[in-house]
């Protein structure tokens, strides 16, 4: 199972180390007031990130095979699909 790629155990410990600041930024945004609807903005991108983070360190994707892209690119093709879906339907509704 393994591809040769090792992470270590300092890799792992520093992207822990940066998903904890980014959820403690999350955590801030949250009590601070940036008007015009850019908390849920902000919200999102941190969010991104620490997915980003998830995916490319803990799920191994970042020395992955490329079968393993193309799975998580389908899984994140068809969440777009039920966002769209979902708001499609929640923004016409009178």
């Amino acid at each position: 199972m393994s591809s040769g790629n090792a992470i270590s155990l300092k890799n792992y410990s520093v992207v822990f180390a940066i998903l904890l600041v980014l959820t403690a930024l999350t955590t801030a945004a949250a009590f601070v007031d940036l008007g015009g609807g850019v908390n849920g903005v902000v919200a999102l991108a941190i969010a991104g990130a620490k997915a980003l983070l998830v995916a490319f360190y803990f799920m191994h994707l970042r020395h992955g095979p490329r079968l393993s892209w193309i799975f998580a690119g389908a899984g994140l093709f068809w969440l777009v699909i039920l966002i769209t879906l979902t708001l499609s339907d929640a923004l016409t509704r009178n």
